[in-house]
């Protein structure tokens, strides 16, 4: 990871892929939002300028703001409005089903996720769970069909309070994931 003003950031999308879905390469948007007065807007103005300058979708609109926000410094790397947010994402030789079980059945769960105490909030079977984490963060895991006997999951955890707490979530969900692999 490089360091800017303070502020860690991680390898970004090239400008190749960011100019072939948005018309400019992140040095052209660099300078665009830097010529609009973008260092002196909110992160919602600088949104509303890249809508109705530029017409970038909601998507698109996102990733130039937040990542020009990370190139001046005033957004550090995962850094969201409500605190900090990760993901960790993994493809199994497994079904959606028994990815979903393996969160569901607290013995098989322990297996993987060890004293993890926490309360499900919305579940829907073979799709996804949304999760309150006793510290207040949530968790959001999305299942994902890949083919016959293969789905993938991600699971993303927000409201985490730092840049470090974020690191160490991170690192969390892989050895988690990891272990999950022998489960399923």
């Amino acid at each position: 990871m490089e360091q800017t003003k303070g502020t860690q950031r991680a390898a970004r999308m090239s400008d190749a892929a960011v100019a072939a879905k948005t018309g400019k390469t992140w040095p052209e948007w660099f300078a665009a939002l830097n010529a609009a007065g973008a260092d002196k807007m909110t992160h919602q103005e600088i949104v509303a300028y890249l809508v109705r300058e530029h017409g970038v979708g909601p998507w698109w609109q996102q990733m130039v703001a937040n990542t020009y926000e990370r190139e001046i410094g005033r957004r550090a790397l995962h850094q969201m409005a409500a605190g900090f947010q990760v993901s960790v994402s993994k493809t199994f030789a497994a079904t959606v089903d028994a990815l979903f079980n393996a969160w569901q059945d607290e013995a098989l769960r322990r297996r993987w996720l060890p004293e993890a105490a926490f309360t499900v909030t919305r579940a829907t079977p073979g799709v996804s769970l949304r999760i309150a984490w006793p510290d207040g963060t949530r968790v959001e895991v999305l299942l994902y069909a890949r083919g016959e006997g293969r789905a993938q999951m991600t699971v993303q955890q927000s409201k985490l309070p730092s840049l470090e707490a974020a690191e160490r979530a991170q690192a969390g969900w892989r050895e988690a994931v990891e272990r999950l692999q022998s489960v399923v």
